[in-house]
């Protein structure tokens, strides 16, 4: 069909067409429109951006009559979000230019009195969502007696969101003689089973089925870890453009997180979750439209039947717990003929999710690389975050690191320092004290006998070099004479400086220049002129001089 003037609409609801701007019916108007004229209770089934609004809004408000004086509603549509139903009450607004219709919406997040101040003087067209509903009926301040037309729009994102309690109760306190539409994205078995069962031989149309995406969306993947995400997607804006693009994460805090590094990074971007107001979410919306904000980062609160214009593309920074949730969150763009294209996150812990998106949507999703994302450098540089919020939230660890920086700075001192400077524990010049005699009378007995050519001096008619330690028994403390001359305390001749402070003890010009040498692979041992006369070793040299 090529135009409206063949659905049977009057005059005056063709005028608001051409006001909206339509020019030839989608299939789901095509099907719908006659079917709600002639009063049918209808399920349909069509997928976001189908123009469903109008299917159901332009027949509903074409035969419906006007409240007298304070009644009303005479129309009710209850959808899940409120930004749905802004966008419905636009459209029935704009439809009431010609009809003359009152039109009213409310939804959670703005004040009761000004809703409840419309509600008294009465209304022809009610838009709700279902808590703010449910409050009002509660507080008496509206009343469903009148209603002849019934909407539940988005109806398995109602029962999704856990809805369904309040749908039962709105229904409820409608007439039964009513007439009643229901339109979803799909129509599956939990529908027919719930929903369904509220209608009285509805007419059905399903222009699309379970898990079909638009073919006008080019879909995209690529596996990252989830701790390099805020990385990719630095990486995806700077290289495929950051110019009217949504950011879907999984929680409200994930979105607020994800907006404020996307802003300190550079990018005009702004949050829509639940828990904004309904003026921030509207702001942030009309920004979006007008430029001013190019990366809206929302919640699945904005995946369904919001009407944004010319998105560039989508990126699911988090895959939805839904499959279905993924049809309508990438059907954000490719809309209205143009083309759009849709990247998703892949985290090992969502793999699972992945493959019943695939599932469901009846293809493999290809990979995408982004050349300017380096893994190793973004792991490196998270792993450098990590640390740092750590030592933030950890007193013990903030201390750990401020130990561990002064160490490093006092080697650095130390190295540039360098040798003969005594800073913070470093070397000195040998000047100190003396090891003890005992300690080296003790080394010395240990060692046992030595072989001839290791023999002391006495064996060649030479005295041994005094000791600087103390002598074979003699009190603890002399002063030996052998290492330093008697009259200045110079060090003698071939005395060697040693490291740490202390003097090598017993070495006297001769012994200086004999070096060591090793007995049986052991530990270096000093020659003859170092040893000392001890118990053992006299033992050893009169062993040697008795006749054999």
């Amino acid at each position: 069909m090529e135009n409206f003037n063949e659905l049977g609409l009057s005059e005056k609801t063709l005028g608001a067409v051409a006001r909206l701007g339509y020019e030839a019916p989608t299939p789901v108007q095509e099907q719908a429109i006659p079917l709600v004229l002639e009063g049918r209770d209808l399920i349909a089934a069509a997928k976001t951006g189908t123009g469903k609004t109008a299917a159901f809004s332009l027949p509903a408000m074409d035969r419906l009559g006007h409240a007298k004086g304070k009644q009303g509603p005479l129309m009710l549509v209850v959808t899940p979000t409120r930004e749905l139903a802004q966008q419905i009450g636009e459209v029935c607004t704009a439809i009431a230019v010609s009809t003359h219709h009152r039109i009213l919406t409310v939804v959670g997040g703005l004040s009761y009195e000004p809703q409840i101040k419309r509600l008294r003087h009465g209304v022809d067209v009610l838009i709700a969502t279902p808590g703010r509903l449910i409050d009002l009926m509660e507080q008496q301040a509206v009343h469903l007696n009148d209603v002849g037309v019934l909407v539940l729009d988005e109806a398995d994102r109602m029962l999704d969101m856990g809805f369904w309690p309040s749908m039962k109760k709105i229904v409820a306190a409608t007439p039964a003689e009513r007439q009643t539409l229901l339109f979803s994205a799909t129509i599956d078995r939990s529908i027919q089973n719930s929903v369904g069962k509220l209608l009285r031989d509805p007419a059905l149309v399903e222009i699309a089925h379970k898990g079909d995406t638009a073919d006008t969306v080019d879909q995209y993947i690529v596996r990252v870890p989830q701790t390099l995400k805020p990385d990719l997607l630095r990486a995806v804006l700077k290289e495929r453009g950051s110019k009217r693009v949504i950011v879907f994460a999984r929680t409200r805090s994930r979105a607020d997180s994800t907006c404020r590094r996307l802003k300190r990074a550079g990018f005009a971007a702004e949050a829509i979750h639940s828990d904004r107001s309904q003026n921030q979410r509207r702001r942030a919306l009309d920004n979006f439209a007008s430029g001013a904000t190019d990366v809206i980062v929302a919640t699945d609160v904005l995946a369904r039947g919001i009407d944004v214009e010319e998105v560039d593309y989508v990126v699911n920074y988090d895959l939805p717990t839904q499959p279905e949730d993924y049809v309508h969150r990438i059907g954000r763009t490719g809309r209205a003929g143009a083309r759009g294209y849709a990247i998703s996150f892949v985290s090992p812990e969502t793999e699972d999710a992945l493959r019943d998106i695939e599932k469901l949507i009846k293809r493999e999703i290809p990979e995408m690389e982004i050349t300017s994302f380096d893994a190793d450098e973004a792991a490196s540089e998270a792993a450098a975050r990590a640390t740092r919020a750590n030592a933030r939230k950890d007193p013990e660890l903030a201390q750990a690191a401020r130990e561990l920086a002064r160490k490093e700075r006092k080697k650095a001192q130390a190295k540039e320092a360098g040798p003969g400077e005594n800073v913070a524990g470093g070397t000195a010049t040998g000047s100190g004290r003396a090891p003890s005699g005992g300690a080296k009378k003790r080394q010395a007995g240990a060692r046992g006998p030595l072989p001839n050519r290791q023999r002391p001096a006495q064996q060649s008619g030479r005295k041994p070099a005094a000791t600087g330690g103390r002598k074979p028994g003699a009190p603890g403390g002399a002063k030996g004479k052998a290492g330093t001359t008697a009259k200045t305390g110079a060090p003698a001749r071939g005395q060697a400086k040693a490291s740490g402070g202390a003097k090598p003890q017993g070495t006297g010009a001769r012994g200086s220049k004999q070096g060591t040498t090793h007995v049986n692979g052991g530990a270096p041992k000093r020659s003859g002129a170092d040893l000392r006369p001890g118990r053992a070793h006299r033992a050893a040299v009169a062993k040697q001089r008795r006749p054999r």
